[in-house]
């Protein structure tokens, strides 16, 4: 395990002797290499970045399984670990909910200036109610544009359709059939030209990069909110802090960062702007069941069985 895991999830790990790498940091260069070469198996996380040129440097690796932790696998090269003979799984379901709460959390901090107010109130500047004191905006019945409408896009799209009686209009790669109305979009731009709310919810690959880009920003309205629970390189920092400093845009929100832990000074001095540490599902009951289907997928490997989650 190449981070400290909840004990409940080191506890599962039955009938395999188990390393746990005591260091919250992602796997240094010598690292990678060294699970490849030294272990039969191994559970990383984000961060841990499994290159093509970290397989080309061990040419016949001992590691068979990269067992992942969290949903999102674009740290690992998969076509790489493939030609190396290595299977690659990962922890999708377990993350849904707690993911879309998080965005949620985002929407209602962002157009309620929540993030704000709680600084004003901090400082001891607050100076009491007044009626047009902090102004946000209302999100009920408002239009929610989902960027990819995957497992995580839906639940979004689910809690404000049926908690928040909102619009729903989204953008994916096919038509989804879902249980409640919702319209495909064209394209992004369209999308964006459209809503009150973007939401970004799509996976972290080479064809999402920038996918949120000054184009997109420039076509949405001026109050409109960007939330972003996917990955951080998927929304182009110096366009969005550009779309910020401008007023462009109402306001955005974000759990996760082109260059993670680094977030721009220029982003961190904006008041329009909600920054979370990556909280995405840090809730101790999902973190616990991420690790067991990650473990699960590694105990089925090494009992002769094609593991549950295999991408």
């Amino acid at each position: 395990m190449t981070r400290p895991l909840p004990q409940d999830v080191q506890d599962a790990a039955t009938g395999i002797d188990v390393t746990v790498r005591q260091n919250t940091s992602p796997l240094t260069a010598s690292e990678l290499r060294a699970a490849l070469r030294d272990f039969d198996g191994v559970i990383p996380t984000l961060g841990d970045v499994f290159s093509a040129e970290v397989f080309a440097d061990v040419s016949d690796p001992r590691c068979k399984v990269l067992a992942n932790f969290g949903v999102g696998y674009n740290h690992i090269n998969v076509e790489a670990a493939h030609q190396a003979g290595l299977v690659v799984t990962n922890t999708p379901g377990a993350v849904t909910d707690a993911t879309a709460d998080t965005a949620m959390t985002l929407m209602l901090m962002s157009a309620r200036r929540a993030a704000e107010g709680e600084r004003l109130v901090r400082s001891g500047a607050w100076e009491g109610w007044h009626p047009t004191q902090m102004l946000g905006l209302h999100l009920s019945g408002k239009t929610v544009g989902i960027v990819g409408m995957g497992r995580i896009g839906q639940a979004i799209a689910r809690r404000c359709h049926y908690g928040f009686q909102m619009d729903v209009k989204y953008f994916s790669r096919s038509p989804k059939t879902l249980a409640f109305p919702a319209q495909n979009m064209a394209s992004l731009v369209e999308l964006a030209k459209a809503v009150d709310v973007l939401a970004v919810a799509v996976p972290g690959s080479p064809e999402t990069r920038h996918l949120i880009n000054a184009e997109v920003l420039s076509a949405m309205q001026p109050h409109a909110h960007l939330i972003n629970i996917a990955r951080g390189d998927v929304v182009e920092e110096a366009a969005l802090i550009a779309a910020l400093e401008g007023g462009q845009i109402g306001g955005a929100g974000l759990d996760v960062y082109e260059f993670e832990p680094k977030v721009p000074a220029a982003l961190r001095a904006l008041d329009n702007i909600v920054l979370l540490p990556h909280l995405g599902t840090a809730a101790l009951e999902v973190r616990v069941d991420m690790g067991l289907m990650a473990v699960a997928n590694l105990q089925a490997f090494f009992n002769g069985d094609t593991p549950p989650n295999v991408v």
